[in-house]
């Protein structure tokens, strides 16, 4: 990641696709899990093609309304979709489910998108620089991710960490970007100008940032 960061007093990073990327095997594995906790019918393929299409709508819907929609939200909508009776299944079903697929999320973790993440991380500590992770979510909670940084240890290098479906805000509504600017005034006071939030999604990362008066860099 070429950064340049000496200007700035602290750095927002999103998360996906910007300092993680997926595990190949996790999603062909999480949606047979799917089909068959929920004992549906349809083909493998019609699975997970729904389960693509909620993803890609939900988080258009959130970037678009600024909320956020729940995950179980979602598990609803997509078994909705595939003709199960979802009157039957209580939030106490989709915890269960949803404790299946972290169990699964964790033994197929997510990669470090890059190599030298730590040295960089360091680097950024090092000359005196605060960095907090903000991050949109959708079947993967924040309590999850949670773990995922601290297992490449590189949770000790943020000052907080922000989830769309802790604060129920997405980016790029202002109120999200907000709740970073409260954090880090908390710690130490600067201005908007002398924060970068780094993303690799030009709507939700860096038009969010630039409309809120952060400075932004977009990871192509």
């Amino acid at each position: 990641m070429n950064l340049k960061y000496k200007k700035y007093d602290h750095i927002s990073f999103d998360l996906w696709l910007t300092i993680i990327k997926s595990n190949p095997e996790f999603k062909s594995k999480r949606n047979q899990l799917f089909k068959d906790f929920f004992n549906i019918e349809s083909s493998i393929v019609e699975v997970s093609q729904k389960i693509r299409y909620f993803d890609l709508l939900c988080n258009k819907i959130n970037e678009k309304t600024g909320l956020n929609i729940d995950t179980f939200e979602i598990y609803y909508l997509i078994l909705s979709s595939l003709d199960v009776n979802i009157e039957v299944i209580d939030t106490n079903v989709l915890t269960d489910f949803y404790l299946k697929t972290e169990e699964l999320f964790l033994e197929y973790k997510p990669q470090l998108l890059f190599e030298n993440i730590k040295e960089l991380f360091e680097e950024i500590k090092n000359n005196g620089t605060t960095m907090n992770i903000l991050s949109n979510t959708a079947f993967i909670k924040g309590t999850t991710l949670r773990k995922i940084l601290n297992h490449y240890e590189i949770d000790k290098y943020f000052l907080f960490q922000i989830y769309s479906d802790e604060c129920e805000f997405s980016k790029p509504n202002n109120s999200i970007f907000d709740l970073v600017y409260q954090q880090v005034n908390k710690n130490k006071k600067t201005d908007k100008s002398k924060i970068l939030h780094v993303g690799d999604n030009s709507v939700a990362d860096f038009n969010g940032a630039k409309s809120f008066g952060f400075d932004a860099h977009l990871i192509q």
